[in-house]
């Protein structure tokens, strides 16, 4: 695929979609961060339901230490791996209340050192709360890139690494918004609905479907 084609996809993405942001429900860096340690295998509306309980009692690292593991996990328990999440997020709290004054780290390095904090939700906070323009790989902007031609790659690194090089700057801010969302809502994993998107003739995809 060459540039002008890519960039052609990109701009019809923000045609479509000129605002695009996070389907998780937050107010403050502190709330994205624990929204996506918690959507780690589990659904946005899933997690919007659990936060919608849990952030209006804790939503700052010192008040989900005073809630407690267990008084955590009452709040999430609807959430799978509720168990290993809250234990992470305590621990998650307790770093962010002893090295950073309970504030979210602006670098990747801060971020990724913290517990249940991986490469992919450093790249969410930096791009959403801070506005850097990363490219935050989950499974539907890895299936996107490699079943269009966009941005092919054997692992999420890969796909990642292409996408930062080549999706033209103007693009980058909201590139990952754009490309989740069409995975989620038309690119879908077993059945894209090619007759539906608004990239469909760019696509490079061969088994493009009617509906």
């Amino acid at each position: 695929m060459n540039k002008e084609k890519r960039a052609d996809i990109f701009r019809r993405l923000r045609e479509n979609n000129p605002g695009p942001t996070t389907e998780l429900h937050y107010s403050t860096p502190f709330e994205l961060l624990v929204a996506v340690v918690l959507s780690a295998q589990a659904t946005d509306r899933g997690v919007n339901k659990a936060t919608a309980n849990l952030f209006p009692v804790a939503s700052t690292p010192e008040a989900i230490l005073a809630l407690g593991e267990d008084g955590l996990k009452e709040h999430i328990k609807t959430i799978g791996l509720f168990n290993s999440k809250a234990a992470n997020i305590i621990k998650l709290c307790r770093m962010l209340v002893d090295r950073h004054g309970g504030e979210v780290p602006r670098t990747r390095q801060e971020l990724e050192a913290l517990p249940g904090v991986g490469r992919k939700t450093a790249n969410v906070i930096l791009n959403t709360a801070f506005g850097e323009p990363t490219m935050a790989v989950d499974t539907h902007i890895f299936r996107v890139a490699n079943r269009t031609g966009l941005a092919p790659g054997k692992n999420v690194r890969e796909v990642e690494d292409r996408l930062m090089r080549w999706t033209p700057r103007e693009f980058l801010q909201d590139a990952h918004h754009w490309l989740i969302l069409h995975g989620r809502y038309v690119c879908v994993a077993r059945k894209p609905r090619c007759g539906a998107c608004v990239i469909h003739d760019l696509c490079e995809y061969r088994d493009k479907t009617e509906a």
